[in-house]
Formats: C-alpha cells, structure tokens, sequence
C-alpha cells in the first residue's frame, strides 16, 4: 500500500496558465477569461504574465497573445472563449 502525501497530491492539481503577450487588450481578455475557466472548472491554478518578447519566443511564439498550461502553449494568437480554455485544464 502506497501512502498518498497531500501536500505532493496539492501540487500535482495546481496547474500553471501562462500568458504570453506584451499586454495589450487580448492579452488582458485572454487573462480574465483564463481566471474565469479556471474558478469555473474548480482547478486550483496560478497565473504568470510572460511579456519579456525573448521569453515569449523561448516558448516558439510568434504572435499574441498566447496561451500556456503547465508550460505547454495551447494556443496562438487568439483569445480563447472561457469554455475554449476549460477544456486545456
């Protein structure tokens, strides 16, 4: 029998949203809508901002914004709708 730590199991289900763009007004929709579908789908989950251009093209990105989770970009050069997200979480 394996004992479950809870503290590992905790960090295993935090996921990580990336948004990759300069912040201009998609990149903050994307954000907002990136919160919501995290709230909604009930993921505990961390936003980081990735507005530094050579950090955005470390990920293979050349248009924004950008979507990432757990380091994994999902989508480019759109904003995706709340129920869009969800499914990447």
């Amino acid at each position: 029998m394996k004992d479950e730590d809870p503290i590992n199991k905790e960090v295993e289900k935090m996921k990580k949203i990336q948004i990759l763009g300069t912040g201009c007004a998609k990149c903050m929709k994307l954000t907002e809508n990136a919160e919501k579908a995290a709230r909604d789908a009930g993921v505990e989950f961390e936003i980081e901002k990735v507005q530094n251009i050579n950090d955005i093209m470390n990920y293979g990105v050349m248009m924004t914004p950008a979507l990432a989770v757990d380091g994994v970009v999902k989508s480019v050069g759109k904003v995706l709708s709340v129920e869009e997200i969800k499914k990447f979480l």
